[in-house]
């Protein structure tokens, strides 16, 4: 592991009294920025009936933040790195939390759809420097590896806790709790965090303006048209400009960051054919994961009739698999590397959602649906934080920032992807019934897993090529 992301810039803020105590602060921030990307899932009905949601727009409550926070990502990374993680960790997180309350107090399908959106544009600013302040913050590599473990937990269980949490706030109070819940604790780490972790130094030099506008609006580009296709279809001339644009604004990217003397994306960033791997592994699983949690949703209403709480508390053998993994993941990781934990971890959620391929209307939770989700559950403990160390792996610490922002785009951009597919495929053959339906988007996510798997392989291959 390079010893460059063990290395501190120098403290451009208040003194240092508890790093640990600091990351564990900073990494709960995460945790909420996490949760909310699924919190309101289970809520969904109970939005539109006290909104008055229509049935078309009541996506956008789940969309509208992915669609900021994923499109927004690298930016995020980039303020970071030039004005202080510290700063704009803190400064997004602050206009998330403003969004929470707002959305809690919305009245109109509008108001908590803007809020949504304000929310992803305070993840976007917020979360690219999680990583890069663990990684300049950690005292020791025992220290850094314990909390990327914890920031791989958070990555993987945090969405499965989200929908226990929104299903748990929903029964027992309202719907927005699922909102009202980020406030305490937004100002809880706000009031934290400049006491508990240290700025880090600023990167001087131009702003990549250009590199700016372009990166975002490309991934609001695709997120946007991925997000629209099963609406418009995916040959239809919409869907197919979006691409088109997105792909356009691409490639202006790669022309400006490899001319410009401090770009948004360092194209050292995208030599790494390790790092790719690992990129589309991360797309590929969280993909997978957030399309197989909302037919799993469906399953659990419609043929198991649970109640919001109930649904909630389905997802438990998730967490539960990935907190077992978190602690042995960072002992593999020095022993064995993160390629072969990386595969295995692909395989197991690759067999979780095969065995989800056989469930059908005499299947029990108990035998079909549990097994399959602590199996998904293990298989992301295990993958996930050896894909972080992957993706910060040789990165300068004053770039650490940038490495976390394509980690976390790739992250999102896969999970509205892989969404937006299998829903579209499910939607697709609700007329042949609900199993039929459910199998199909059961298969588009097997497809993802096994995306992932392959990724994981390339890594196996390039590790025996290297020590053989």
């Amino acid at each position: 592991m390079s010893s460059t992301l063990l290395t501190r810039p120098g403290s451009t803020g208040s003194a240092r009294r508890n790093p640990a105590i600091g990351m564990w602060v900073v990494l709960i921030g995460q945790l909420m920025l996490v949760l909310d990307a699924t919190i309101v899932n289970v809520a969904l009905p109970h939005i539109a009936s006290d909104l008055h949601f229509g049935s078309a727009s009541l996506s956008w409550v789940l969309n509208a933040y992915s669609l900021a926070f994923g499109g927004m990502l690298l930016l995020g990374g980039r303020l970071g790195d030039v004005l202080g993680r510290r700063r704009v960790f803190m400064t997004g997180l602050s206009l998330f939390t403003l969004a929470s309350l707002a959305g809690g107090l919305a009245q109109a399908p509008w108001e908590l759809v803007t809020s949504r959106a304000v929310q992803g544009v305070g993840a976007a600013l917020s979360a690219p420097s999680v990583l890069a302040l663990i990684a300049t913050n950690a005292p020791n590599e025992a220290a850094r590896n314990r909390a990327l473990a914890a920031f791989a937990v958070i990555s993987s269980a945090g969405a499965a806790l989200g929908l226990m949490l929104g299903g748990a706030l929903t029964d027992l109070v309202s719907w927005r709790w699922t909102m009202f819940v980020n406030v305490p604790i937004g100002l809880t780490v706000l009031l934290l965090v400049p006491g508990l972790v240290t700025e880090t130094a600023r990167r001087h030099g131009r702003f990549d303006f250009i590199g700016a506008a372009s990166a975002t609006a490309a991934a609001v580009s695709i997120v946007w048209t991925v997000i629209n296709a099963p609406e418009h279809g995916w040959g239809s001339a919409r869907t197919i400009g979006g691409f088109v644009l997105g792909g356009a604004l691409l490639a202006v990217l790669a022309v400006t960051e490899r001319r410009h003397p401090h770009p948004l994306l360092r194209p050292a960033l995208l030599r790494s054919r390790q790092r790719i791997a690992g990129l589309i592994s991360m797309a590929a699983v969280y993909g997978g994961m957030l399309a197989t949690f909302f037919l799993t949703v469906q399953l659990l209403a419609h043929q198991f009739d649970y109640s919001p709480l109930r649904s909630g508390v389905a997802f438990l053998p998730v967490p539960i698999g990935v907190f077992t993994m978190s602690r042995l993941a960072p002992r593999l990781v020095v022993r064995v590397g993160p390629a072969p934990l990386i595969a295995a971890g692909a395989a197991s959620v690759l067999i979780a959602m095969g065995l989800l391929l056989g469930v059908d209307s005499s299947t029990t939770y108990e035998s079909g649906v549990f097994p399959s989700l602590l199996l998904m559950g293990l298989g992301m403990g295990a993958s996930f934080m050896p894909i972080t160390v992957l993706a910060l792996n040789g990165v300068e610490p004053e770039h650490t920032g940038a490495a976390s922002g394509l980690l976390q785009t790739m992250q999102q951009l896969g999970g509205a992807v892989g969404l937006a597919v299998v829903a579209s495929v499910y939607a697709g053959h609700r007329s042949s019934g609900f199993d039929s339906a459910l199998q199909a988007g059961y298969g588009a996510a097997t497809v993802l897993a096994a995306l992932a798997l392959a990724s994981g392989v390339t890594l196996l291959a390039h590790r025996r090529l290297a020590t053989g």
